[in-house]
């Protein structure tokens, strides 16, 4: 598979129940919040250390809050641009704080860094890209839930709130919701809470 410079796309999302088998495209795109905090604190977990500029712990999850995020080779506008995203809500990681310079990682595993005023305290996830099979959506926290759709890979949500389970879960772009298991997403920590 070759890369493009430039890192944007659509996500499908195959439903199940009364649509199965319709597939539905949809641009990476969410409505930006000017409300949304630069970068939020998550609680601390074992093996997490402080952020040198926030104090935040290092590694956590945040997101773009701008289509046309540059990723670049450094901390700086001097350095080159490594990608340029095109998804608005596209979960990072935060690996490492310069100044107001984040390194973050995307769902591929591309590092780079970012503009901390680009990322969002706003917390979304994807479908993890190790998924082979569709991930269904329940309609409540439990696998004997009904299905409301079957998430392929990457799909984009944003995260309501997550009980180390499961996750409350709205998809983006699209008016549908529900509770994904957490392990089954890239955005969240394994075991992680949020409120």
């Amino acid at each position: 598979m070759k890369r493009k410079n430039k890192r944007h796309g659509t996500v499908a999302v195959a439903f199940s129940a009364a649509l199965v088998g319709v597939a539905l495209a949809a641009a990476l795109i969410a409505p930006a919040s000017v409300s949304d905090p630069v970068e939020a604190a998550p609680a601390f977990n074992a093996g997490w250390k402080k952020g040198r500029e926030t104090g935040y712990p290092v590694p956590r999850y945040v997101s773009l809050k701008f289509g046309n995020s540059r990723m670049r080779v450094g901390p700086s506008t001097d350095y080159g641009s490594r990608w340029v995203y095109k998804a608005q809500g596209l979960p990072m990681e935060i690996t490492e704080e310069f100044g107001n310079w984040r390194q973050v990682r995307d769902y591929d595993g591309i590092t780079g860094w970012m503009y901390a005023p680009l990322l969002s305290g706003r917390r979304t996830a994807v479908i993890g890209p190790w998924v082979d099979t569709s991930v269904p959506l329940y309609r409540s926290a439990s696998n004997r839930a009904y299905v409301v759709a079957d998430l392929e890979a990457r799909v984009l949500m944003r995260l309501d709130h997550c009980d180390g389970h499961f996750c409350s879960v709205s998809l983006i772009g699209h008016n549908l919701s529900g509770y994904v298991e957490q392990a089954s997403l890239w955005g969240v920590y394994p075991g992680e809470t949020i409120k």
